[in-house]
């Protein structure tokens, strides 16, 4: 599995634990011939020139960005300067357990997976706030679209690097990317599975994960299914509003003998403009995805 993998660690703000991470990363990943790279996304508290410190034109690299532009934009960095056919993401904060990256590695080796994603069972609930919050967005996927696998949102995931090259682009560069990317898989047809990881306390700093992170959650993954599948979320609300409208406007004529309801009208007639908009939807998204596979 020598020159297989590149492990790719998005850093910002984390000067108080990367001289006790990312050593233990580098000295994990360079016997075993993976490659490292770190990218350093605008931090303002030294982190770049302490990873600079570090780098090795061969084996360890380090890709800063002049400004923040979020955890997504910083692995999307790290993905395209990969030259490795598998990548695997880790947080730079010293939660994932290295040992794990091989025991991941060796299952997508076994099982030929296009995706991995580290499955954190209860471990990654830092409050039951959160919990129910994570809870909320698996169900809420799942009446999209089919989901097979449990942790969505788990930032430890191996990817086939050809494909996340060319689904990166339609990924956003908020926090959200690592379950977009997710979706993106599942949608185009790619073997996405699981294999359980193991976290580790975190020595310092604190998460940003908040609320305001899972409700971009929720918007960029129904921008994922309008781009994939429109009509998922189009035809219930056209077929709801019809039926709504035809059975408003036979209680109106046949009970109450009022004639036709304009309410009902309304009803029927907006269920049709949103029938036609996602058929229309469905064209464009057919063209995007002929983009996305070129």
């Amino acid at each position: 599995m020598q020159g297989m993998l590149t492990i790719i660690v998005p850093v910002y703000n984390e000067l108080d634990l990367l001289p006790a991470v990312a050593p233990q990363i580098i000295e994990y990943c360079l016997p075993r011939g993976w490659l490292v790279i770190f990218v350093d996304d605008g931090s303002r508290d030294g982190s770049g020139k302490y990873l600079d410190s570090l780098a090795n034109s061969s084996t360890v690299s380090v890709l800063r960005h002049k400004v923040n532009r979020g955890y997504g934009g910083a692995i999307k960095t790290g993905i395209l300067n990969v030259s490795t056919p598998y990548c695997v993401t880790i947080d730079a904060d010293g939660q994932h357990n290295l040992l794990d990256i091989e025991k991941v590695f060796g299952y997508a080796m076994e099982k030929d997976a296009d995706m991995v994603v580290g499955n954190r069972g209860l471990q990654g609930d830092a409050s039951a706030y959160r919990a129910f919050g994570k809870r909320l967005i698996r169900v809420f996927t799942r009446l999209l679209m089919p989901l097979p696998i449990q942790d969505l949102n788990s930032g430890f995931k191996l990817y086939r690097a050809d494909l996340a090259k060319r689904y990166q682009r339609v990924c956003p560069n908020a926090m959200s990317f690592s379950d977009v990317i997710t979706l993106v898989f599942i949608n185009q047809g790619n073997l996405v599975l699981e294999h359980p990881i193991t976290i580790n306390p975190r020595q310092a700093g604190k998460s940003t994960i908040n609320t305001y992170t899972a409700f971009e959650t929720v918007l960029e993954i129904m921008n994922i299914i309008l781009m994939f599948n429109p009509l998922r979320i189009f035809l219930p609300i056209a077929v709801f509003c019809i039926l709504a409208g035809l059975g408003w406007g036979s209680f109106i004529l046949l009970v109450v003998g009022r004639g036709v309801s304009v309410g009902a009208m309304l009803a029927i007639v907006t269920g049709l403009i949103f029938f036609v908009l996602g058929l229309l939807a469905n064209q464009v998204s057919a063209m995007r995805m002929e983009a996305l596979n070129d």
